[in-house]
């Protein structure tokens, strides 16, 4: 079980009525689970994110690799 750190935190009224309604239509069980559900989300965001930039990278040794002549095919 992980360990849970308590921190406080202020919102605007109408972000604090959206976990309020979004805990009763989802059946969470405390505000704490709303906002763990919308961090994950967002950190999967950032992740995706971080990925789709990588993959935009351009690597001239793997250029080099790929185009090294070899085939997969086997004898």
């Amino acid at each position: 079980m992980t360990q849970a750190e308590q921190i406080s935190i202020s919102l605007p009224r109408s972000l604090a009525q959206f976990i309020e309604s979004y805990k009763i239509a989802k059946g969470c069980e405390s505000d704490s689970q709303v906002i763990e559900v919308a961090l994950k989300l967002l950190q999967r965001l950032e992740l995706e994110s971080a990925y789709r930039e990588a993959s935009l990278e351009n690597d001239p040794d793997w250029d080099a690799t790929v185009a090294d002549g070899l085939t997969d095919e086997t004898w």
